[in-house]
C-alpha cells in the first residue's frame, strides 16, 4: 500500500531539531528582510518573509505526506525519481532563467525552483537503492563505475549551468561509498590532489616540486629494510636541502639535490627487484607536478571575478577590502560584534543597515552571530550535530541496507552543507553559494531537505 495506517513512534529528537532550525531560520530571514516587510500584510507575496512562509507551508505539507508514505515506495520508485530529477536538470539548461551567471532556475507563475536541490533527493534514493541491491559489490570495477556514475551525472549537468557550488555538495555521497567499502586509495589520491591544488596557490611551483620529490624520497627509503639507517640518510638529505635553500634562496639547488638523491635511491630499489615502488614514485611525481603546473595555468585563464573568489579564500591579503573581500569581512564583523549573547532580535546594526550582502542566503549565519551572539551560534551548530548524530544512529541500526545507505546520504549532505556554509561566513571556505539547511532563504532547498527528513523519519519507524 502507498500509505499504511498504523501506530508509529517517530524520533522526536529529529523532529524537534527540524522544527527548531526552521523556526530559527524564519526569525533570521525576518530580521534580514525586516525593512522590506514593513507596511505589508502576511498575504502580500511581494514581502520576502511572506514568500518564505509560503514555501515553509509547502515544505511542512510535503514533510507530513512523506511521514505517511511507506518507505518501500521510495525504494521501488527511486530510479524513476532520479530520472525525473535528471530530466529537470536538462530542462533548466534549455529553458532556465539565468541569475548571477548561472542558468539554475526554472521560473513559473512568479516563483522559481532550483532543480539541483531536488536532484540531491533523487541521487540519495537512487544511490541507496543501487548499493542495497544484493549483487552490488564495490570491490569490482563495474559496480564502482555505476555508483560513481549515479553521483557524477547530476554533477555534470549542474556544472553545465554553471553552478560549481551545488555540484560540490554531491561529493557528500562519496562518504556512503567509503562506508560501503570503496577502495581507500581513491580517497587518498583525492586528498593528494586537493592538497596540491591548495598549495599551488600558496607557494611557487618549485616549492611544490621539492615537496613532491621529498615525499617520494620518503616512500622509497621507508620501503627499504634498514629503518634506522634510512631515517639517518633522510634527515641528512633534508638538512642539506635546507642548507642549499639558505645559501641559494631560489631553491633550484635544493630541488636538484633532492631529485639526484631520489634518482640514486630508485636505482638501488630497482636493483633489489622492487620495481613497483620505483614506478609508483615516478608516476606520482609526474602526475602531481603536472597537476600543480596546470592548476596555475588554468587559474590565469579564469575570469577576473572567478580568480578573486579563489584569492579571497586562499590569499585574502591580496584582495581589495572594499571589493571581493568585502562580503567575508563584513560577515566576520557582524559575527564578532555579537559578542557572547548577541545584540538581540532586530537589534543588529550590520543586519539592519544591510552591511552584509546576500545575508538571507549565503551569509545567514552572520545574522545569528550578530543578534544571538556566540551562544546562539553554538546552539545552532549543536542542533545540527544532534540531527546528524540521530541520522547516523538510524543508519547504524537499520535492518535494511536501503535505509542505512539513505540515512548516511542525508547525514553526508547535512555535514557538507553546514560545514561549507558556516565556513564561508568566517572565511574558511570559498564563497560558492551553499545554503544552510532549514535556515537560509531558498524555497527549493527547504522543500528538498524537508522531504529528505520526512522520508528518513518514515524509514526510522521501520528500523525500530
Amino acid at each position: 500500500m502507498l500509505i499504511r495506517k498504523e501506530k508509529v513512534q517517530y524520533d522526536w529528537l529529529i523532529i524537534a531539531s527540524y522544527f527548531s532550525l526552521i523556526l530559527i531560520g524564519s526569525l533570521a530571514i525576518y530580521a534580514v528582510t525586516f525593512p522590506q516587510n514593513i507596511d505589508k500584510t502576511i498575504f502580500d507575496l511581494s514581502a520576502p518573509i511572506s514568500r518564505h512562509l509560503l514555501f515553509l507551508v509547502i515544505a511542512l505539507s510535503l514533510f507530513s505526506i512523506c511521514l505517511l508514505v511507506d518507505w518501500k515506495v521510495w525504494h521501488n520508485f527511486s530510479y524513476i525519481i532520479y530520472a525525473f530529477s535528471i530530466a529537470l536538470l536538462i530542462l533548466v539548461l534549455l529553458i532556465g532563467s539565468e541569475i548571477k551567471g548561472a542558468k539554475a532556475w526554472i521560473e513559473f507563475g512568479g516563483f522559481s525552483i532550483q532543480p539541483s536541490e531536488l536532484a540531491k533527493l533523487g541521487t540519495a534514493l537512487a544511490l541507496s537503492s543501487f548499493l542495497s541491491f544484493h549483487k552490488t559489490n564495490l570491490k569490482y570495477r563495474n559496480y564502482q563505475l555505476i555508483a560513481i556514475g549515479i553521483i557524477a551525472l547530476p554533477m555534470f549537468f549542474i556544472l553545465m549551468q554553471p553552478d560549481a557550488g551545488s555540484a560540490i555538495t554531491f561529493l557528500a555521497f562519496f562518504i556512503v561509498l567509503y562506508i560501503e567499502g570503496l577502495n581507500t586509495f581513491y580517497y587518498v589520491l583525492a586528498f593528494l590532489f586537493l592538497t596540491v591544488f591548495i598549495l599551488s596557490f600558496l607557494f611557487p611551483f618549485y616549492y611544490i616540486l621539492f615537496g613532491l620529490l621529498f615525499i617520494a624520497l620518503c616512500m622509497v627509503w621507508f620501503y627499504k629494510k634498514n629503518f634506522s639507517y634510512n631515517i639517518s640518510l633522510l634527515v641528512v638529505s633534508l638538512c642539506v636541502s635546507i642548507l642549499l635553500e639558505y645559501l641559494f634562496p631560489l631553491m633550484y639547488y635544493s630541488v636538484g639535490f633532492t631529485a639526484i638523491v631520489l634518482f640514486i635511491m630508485l636505482i638501488f630499489v630497482w636493483k633489489e627487484r622492487n620495481e613497483r615502488i620505483s614506478i609508483i614514485a615516478v608516476i606520482l611525481i609526474a602526475i602531481l607536478s603536472f597537476f600543480s603546473f596546470a592548476t596555475m595555468e588554468v587559474f590565469k585563464s579564469l575570469e577576473p571575478h572567478q580568480q578573486e573568489r579563489i584569492k579571497v579564500w586562499l590569499k585574502p591579503s591580496e584582495c581589495d577590502p572594499r571589493g571581493s573581500l568585502y562580503n567575508v569581512l563584513q560577515s566576520k564583523v557582524a559575527i564578532g560584534s555579537g559578542g557572547l549573547v548577541g545584540k538581540g532580535f532586530l537589534e543588529g546594526n550590520m543586519t539592519k543597515f544591510k552591511y552584509v550582502p546576500e545575508q538571507s542566503t549565503d551569509f545567514i549565519f552572520s545574522t545569528i552571530g550578530e543578534e544571538q551572539g556566540f551562544i546562539g551560534c553554538v546552539l545552532v551548530i549543536g542542533i545540527f550535530i544532534l540531527l546528524i548524530y540521530r541520522t547516523l544512529s538510524i543508519s547504524a541500526s537499520a535492518p535494511h541496507k536501503f535505509i542505512s545507505y539513505y540515512a548516511s546520504c542525508i547525514a553526508g549532505l547535512l555535514i557538507i552543507h553546514m560545514s561549507i556554509n558556516i565556513g564561508m561566513t568566517i572565511g574558511l571556505f570559498p564563497i560558492i553559494g551553499i545554503p544552510l539547511p532549514f535556515i537560509s532563504k531558498g524555497g527549493t532547498a527547504l522543500i528538498s531537505f524537508s522531504m529528505m527528513l520526512g522520508i528518513l523519519l518514515r524509514m526510522q519507524t521501520h528500523a525500530k
